[in-house]
């Protein structure tokens, strides 16, 4: 199944999944298809970044945040992502996406996707960091903002030690990025 017709599936059943809510998860699952692969024969590192996609999507629709963003002139832009690969994704083997929000801080998201094999070992971990754009404004809003706009609390937990270095280290690249262009 190719990538759109992935992301069609998961708007066309979200409904089925129920509602997303303040420290839910979305849960989709996969199989690893000729498609997906590399020459080594199982999930290229880019289709791991599109199926975190896929789970980002499976959480806009269900929590109603793409319904909220549009109804604003808001849109939610990715920041960064890191990835760490654990075990390979082979071809044909079935796997999930579990993807949650884990905490914010001012206009910062701070997203987790797991990827699991069937027997529940984690294959990769990719960590987001994202926010939502105000088009007519032209500026992030903050995070807080978007989350009590969507009904939940605005009550982050601390990052952990792990989202702590994460959102230092893509604050330092971000920095680096903007001095390095012309």
């Amino acid at each position: 199944m190719y990538v759109w017709a992935r992301m069609i599936r998961i708007a066309a059943t979200y409904r089925r999944r129920g509602p997303f809510r303040d420290g839910d998860e979305s849960r989709l699952t996969f199989r690893c298809l000729p498609t997906d692969i590399d020459p080594n024969l199982h999930l290229n590192n880019a289709r791991y970044m599109m199926l975190a996609d896929c789970g980002r999507l499976d959480i806009f629709f269900r929590s109603g945040l793409l319904r909220l963003t549009r109804a604003r002139n808001w849109g939610p832009l990715m920041g960064g992502v890191q990835a760490v690969y654990v075990r390979e994704i082979r071809l044909w083997k079935r796997f999930d996406v579990v993807s949650t929000i884990e905490t914010w801080e001012d206009s910062q998201i701070i997203g987790r996707h797991r990827f699991l094999l069937e027997d529940g070992t984690t294959a990769a971990v990719v960590m987001t960091t994202a926010g939502i754009y105000d088009f007519s404004n032209r500026h992030f809003i903050r995070a807080g903002e978007v989350i009590e706009a969507l009904g939940y609390e605005d009550r982050p937990r601390p990052p952990t030690e792990a989202e702590r270095a994460f959102m230092t280290s893509h604050a330092n690249l971000r920095t680096f990025a903007r001095q390095a262009a012309p």
